[in-house]
């Protein structure tokens, strides 16, 4: 059984209907990149997937471990292992990434059965899960994202996902707005969280986050369909030719 499988997938927003189709097989183990050009429907497959009210499903199916999680809350979604990293991460004032990442911790754990942590034992496992993205105690105290650079927010990104360790995540263009340092530190720590246990859907317009995080299949997003699925090497050709030939294969 895989991870995840969406079948013949059809979203809108309103009127307009983006995703147009989308099949995609994820399996456990396996990191999958989607590219395409802007607009195409990157963004809303993630965002249906992860369940963004703003987007309704018009037909098709997403199972995820055996169950349609169209039919799921997000924080069920959440609960049940499925991360989404957000291209621009939303700031919080007056709530610290300790306290807020402490209840989520704890939600998760409750919804599966088990005790909360202590105060203690949840302090370890910060300490433990801040040095997959070099993150500072002094950075952990900060309200979540306020005033932090685009570099830091995408850290506080994995650094969320460590903790939460899901069994599927979503990066949506993680590594927009990212200098080199950054880009290391954050894929880094995305390739550190990687097993057979789980899964990762990258999704980026740039070869250049491929050089650290290796993908297994690289697929082409066009139209609201995937049009085109290869080995990591498609992205370097997407690269050097951009996408006008992949509108020529397809006949667009």
């Amino acid at each position: 059984m895989s991870l995840l499988s969406i079948r013949n997938l059809h979203a809108s927003i309103g009127e307009r209907e983006i995703l147009k189709g989308v099949n995609l097989e994820v399996n456990y183990g396996e990191v999958h990149a989607i590219m395409g050009p802007n607009g195409n429907g990157k963004s809303t497959l993630a965002g249906v997937v992860a369940g963004n009210p703003k987007y309704t499903v018009t037909q098709g199916e997403v199972i995820y471990k055996g169950k349609n999680i169209l039919e799921m809350p997000v924080d069920q979604r959440a609960c049940e292992g499925l991360f989404l990293g957000f291209q621009y991460p939303v700031e919080i004032p007056g709530v610290s990434i300790t306290n807020f990442m402490r209840t989520a911790v704890n939600e998760q754990r409750k919804y599966h059965g088990l005790d909360p942590l202590s105060g203690a034992e949840f302090l370890r496992l910060m300490d433990e899960k801040k040095k997959v993205v070099e993150m500072t105690t002094n950075l952990a105290n900060r309200s979540v994202n306020e005033g932090f650079s685009g570099g830091e927010k995408k850290k506080n990104e994995i650094f969320q996902m460590a903790m939460l360790n899901p069994t599927l995540s979503i990066l949506d263009e993680t590594d927009s707005g990212l200098d080199i340092d950054a880009l290391r530190i954050v894929a880094g720590g995305v390739t550190q969280l990687r097993s057979k246990e789980n899964a990762t859907i990258v999704i980026t317009h740039y070869q250049r986050l491929l050089d650290f995080i290796v993908p297994d299949f690289v697929h082409v997003l066009y139209e609201g369909r995937i049009v085109k699925t290869g080995p990591k090497e498609l992205a370097l050709e997407l690269e050097e030719r951009g996408y006008e030939w992949i509108k020529e294969e397809i006949g667009a």
